[in-house]
């Protein structure tokens, strides 16, 4: 199920609803365990970019989670989502947040680990 165009709500918050970013290719077929790899190290890297660490500890929730779920976690943490796929999105303060593909879903040229 792809992305429903996003519904202005009235309620306040984010207008965008939150869904898996659209097929995409990693440069080189990847297996899972590197794809886990991959992602390990980003969370582990990422909040010494900037931003806070509770924001990218929900961040990772939620590129964990199912769409649902992933709307709920980054509303509770008040997270303002840009890109509907999660790739851009800002917290309260306007520090940014990019997040790659490849923790938010597996690429079309994933390998199965033997």
């Amino acid at each position: 199920m792809g992305c429903v165009g996003s519904s202005q709500a009235k309620s306040e918050g984010n207008p965008k609803k939150i869904c898996k970013p659209k097929p995409w290719k990693h440069p080189q077929p990847i297996t899972k365990s590197q794809l886990m790899q991959l992602r390990d190290e980003f969370w582990d890297t990422a909040p010494h970019y900037g931003g806070r660490k509770e924001i990218w500890d929900a961040l990772r929730a939620a590129a964990e989670a199912d769409p649902t779920l992933a709307q709920a976690i980054v509303d509770s943490a008040g997270v303002i989502v840009q890109n509907a796929d999660m790739t851009v999105c800002y917290d309260e303060r306007g520090a940014k947040y990019d997040l790659p593909k490849y923790v938010l879903s597996e690429p079309t040229n994933l390998i199965q680990d033997n």
